[in-house]
């Protein structure tokens, strides 16, 4: 993806799931640390090597990666 730049894949680094920066820590961990710390600098405290454009590029990722179908809903009988 273009801009993407911090978020790369190796196979083998974490089995080629995408990593920030080519460290051992996955676009998933980080999204999953950020919904477990609602305060920044409490994650920051807790993954120092990480920046704000790593957070960002992150974001950016996941959000291109999801299906975004629209379904239509029916109503229960």
């Amino acid at each position: 993806m273009v801009g993407l730049n911090r978020i790369t894949s190796d196979p083998a680094v974490m089995n080629g799931q995408p990593c920030i920066r080519s460290m051992r820590l996955t676009v998933r961990r980080v999204l999953e640390a950020l919904a477990s710390y609602p305060d920044r600098q409490e994650f920051f405290a807790e993954y120092p090597e990480l920046e704000d454009e790593d957070i960002r590029q992150a974001l950016t990722y996941a959000a291109a990666n999801l299906d975004d179908k629209v379904l239509e809903l029916h109503e229960a009988p």
